[in-house]
């Protein structure tokens, strides 16, 4: 495993690349303000973050990413457009035992703000990780989060149903279960049913800390849902299908279109003008992997084009990965937004498979 100082030699030649590539180096402070990765990610975040509390700045987190903390520097006061580098220490909690995965490492970014060709920017990036990477002999693949997310826009069914899916998009176990009862392929759970029967009906005291107004319009909510008709066996099928889908880059277009989804239309024009700027970068799209899930377990922020490097180990983490995140930069801007893409590598990783030659 590398060391330190390996890992910040390789950290610094991939800082300069960035820059050589017209990024501007950021230095986001190592504590960050705790408030607005909790408004991102929920309490889930604390089980992999480090916190702590300052008597003045109130609560804090040691750095889990780059990403939020340079959205935030950008859309407070950048200029647009915009393309950042960065390399520093981040800190995550590991819940991995027996394996070398490890608590605190080098990350080295790469982040492009720009509204004029957003699928030409995400393959500068993903080229610009391709060629540094290039000596590690990694295999990339590439998918789209905004094909899932059209696909549950499409449905013909509730908001409430689709705005349910389209937030769990992120957590598959919980995704695929909400479909399940959405399509009447799960019973309504006992304590449900009882509750939209009035049946259990109490002389308790009030103590929940929802109101008794907000009580009741939840019990509406989910007696609309329940009146509604299950989502089509054969709409279930087609999102499985998609949600399932791997073949080579080249192909995606076409098997996607099989696919008969019609709302994936637009995002299928769209991944289509990326192939194509990918192509004009000199990428091999028949050698290039797409699997239409990738990343949903991990990459909790993107909301388009995701990416990854891997070594052949299966247990050896991913060496590089990045996305775009519009969405982020929509909820981080406070009435501002702007389209957005990037990706880290972890300089100590590619010190354990050789370096960068």
């Amino acid at each position: 495993m590398a060391g330190k100082a390996q890992s910040r030699a390789i950290g610094a030649q991939l800082l300069a690349a960035f820059e050589a590539a017209g990024a501007l180096e950021v230095t986001p402070d190592i504590l960050q303000p705790a408030e607005a990765l909790l408004d991102l990610y929920g309490e889930d975040i604390r089980a992999r973050a480090y916190v702590t509390a300052d008597p003045l700045r109130g609560e804090l987190m040691l750095r889990p990413d780059f990403t939020v903390p340079v959205v935030q520097a950008h859309m407070a006061e950048g200029a647009e457009p915009a393309r950042y580098a960065y390399m520093g220490e981040v800190f995550r909690k590991q819940d991995h035992r027996g394996t070398a995965r490890v608590a605190e490492y080098f990350q080295a970014g790469y982040e492009i703000f720009d509204r004029e060709d957003p699928e030409a920017a995400d393959a500068e990036v993903f080229a610009l990780f391709a060629g540094l990477l290039k000596p590690l002999d990694l295999s990339a693949t590439i998918g789209d989060i905004g094909l899932l997310r059209a696909a549950v826009a499409g449905l013909e069914t509730l908001p409430a149903r689709k705005a349910a899916l389209s937030r769990h998009i992120w957590r598959p176990k919980r995704f695929h279960k909400l479909l399940q009862r959405y399509a009447g392929q799960t019973p309504m759970p006992e304590s449900r049913a009882a509750l939209l029967a009035g049946r259990g009906a109490s002389d308790a005291p009030w103590i929940g800390l929802r109101s008794p107004e907000e009580m009741a319009a939840r019990i509406e909510t989910l007696r609309a849902d329940a009146a509604t008709a299950p989502i089509p066996a054969e709409d279930v099928a087609r999102l499985d299908a998609l949600f399932a889908l791997r073949c080579t880059a080249d192909r995606a277009p076409a098997q996607l279109a099989d696919l008969g989804i019609a709302a994936l239309a637009p995002a299928i024009a769209r991944l289509e003008r990326r192939l194509a700027a990918l192509d004009a970068k000199g990428i091999d799209l028949t050698a290039l992997a797409f699997e239409a899930s990738h990343g949903r377990a991990t990459m909790e922020y993107y909301d388009g084009f995701v990416f990854s490097f891997e070594a052949a180990d299966p247990g050896f983490p991913p060496v590089a990965s990045g996305g775009r995140y519009d969405a982020l930069t929509r909820v981080l801007g406070g009435g501002r937004e702007i389209p957005a893409v990037g990706g880290v590598i972890r300089p100590g990783l590619v010190a354990d498979l050789g370096g960068l030659a």
